[in-house]
């Protein structure tokens, strides 16, 4: 998995999303995950994503304000980077020694990232063979503007935390919610402003993408073609979903025009995929944040695709007294990223 630093491994995972700041500390012992900690403060898109000083600010007394409700034990800190900000891709390399590859990637990488190199910083990791020249092996490359981290990493500093990596959203939640075996597996997270998908093939992230519709562009749809205020627009979004059946597939209509942007981005995802992976077929849909929410949505997905979905458990590899399991459950959809973060091997 692709981080930017590294060091320690007494730490927290936080996620700093577009409605949301979440933190969850775990503990380890023999090869279980306990949960320590888990809180979350609501935040607004403008303040999470905008990069002016003045909401840099405000987003630092908001984490300020969630490490003091959460009375966590450590400083140190483990952070996701949104999706939207980073820039991933699969490449191809020559096998070469350990010494020379690191050399030889950064060549490559000059002409595959969108950034200038100066201005990037650039990580890896081996996925394997290549799937389409055997001479080669094949890897996972990530890109992210140097200026978004060094701001983001001054702001944490400011408030006194030790960060010990930065890690894009999309691979950390790949480690929390997919199956721990060697099946291929889609992952689709609708959020606010974007969807993120990721395909993990044997436990390692092989395409990860970002599409720019996501909740927000439903309700607007909904709102539009029902002629509804927005608060009514989600509303009906979040009950009646994709039913055709209740109100008379009213709320279906208004939003399947949307729905279908994402759903044909999905389509050439897996065509993507299966091209590149010749003879390998996606065994199963993983849903989460409001792809999991949303009515009748994995339904839909499974009968577009022919494919079993799920319902993302961000928990899964997480151990938690039993009485909390209907609070963890209902926050399951929104702590995908925050659980992988802590999940991490540092």
């Amino acid at each position: 998995m692709s981080s930017f630093l590294s060091s320690s491994n007494d730490f927290f995972g936080l996620d700093i999303g577009t409605t949301a700041v979440r933190l969850v500390q775990l503990s380890s012992s023999g090869g279980q995950n306990a949960l320590v900690k888990y809180a979350y403060v609501p935040v607004t898109g403008k303040t999470a994503m905008s990069d002016s000083k003045a909401d840099q600010d405000k987003l630092a007394q908001i984490i300020k304000q969630l490490l003091g409700q959460a009375n966590v034990s450590t400083r140190s800190v483990s952070v996701g980077i949104p999706s939207s900000r980073v820039f991933t891709t699969v490449a191809d390399v020559d096998r070469l020694p350990s010494n020379e590859l690191a050399k030889a990637i950064r060549f490559q990488a000059d002409s595959l990232i969108p950034t200038p190199l100066a201005e990037s910083k650039i990580d890896w990791s081996l996925l394997g063979d290549s799937p389409v020249d055997k001479t080669k092996q094949e890897i996972l490359l990530t890109s992210v503007p140097n200026k978004f981290v060094e701001d983001r990493l001054d702001m944490l500093e400011g408030i006194g935390l030790n960060v010990i990596a930065f890690e894009p959203d999309n691979l950390a939640m790949s480690r929390s919610l997919a199956a721990p075996d060697d099946s291929a597996q889609l992952l689709v997270d609708v959020g606010r402003r974007s969807t993120d998908l990721v395909v993990i093939l044997a436990s390692k992230p092989h395409l990860t993408r970002n599409i720019p519709t996501g909740i927000e562009a439903i309700v607007r749809s909904a709102s539009q073609n029902l002629n509804v205020d927005e608060k009514q627009g989600e509303e009906f979004v979040f009950k009646f979903g994709m039913s055709k059946e209740k109100l008379e597939g009213q709320v279906f209509q208004a939003v399947s025009g949307t729905v279908d942007l994402l759903t044909t981005e999905i389509e050439k995802s897996i065509k993507f995929f299966q091209t590149r992976y010749t003879g390998t077929k996606i065994e199963r849909i993983i849903v989460t944040g409001g792809a999991s929410v949303i009515p009748e949505f994995p339904l839909y997905l499974a009968n577009k695709y022919g494919i079993n979905v799920e319902i993302g458990n961000a928990w899964r590899n997480v151990t938690y007294n039993r009485e909390r399991q209907n609070e963890l459950s209902a926050l399951s959809n929104q702590f995908g990223v925050a659980v992988g973060l802590a999940e991490r091997t540092i």
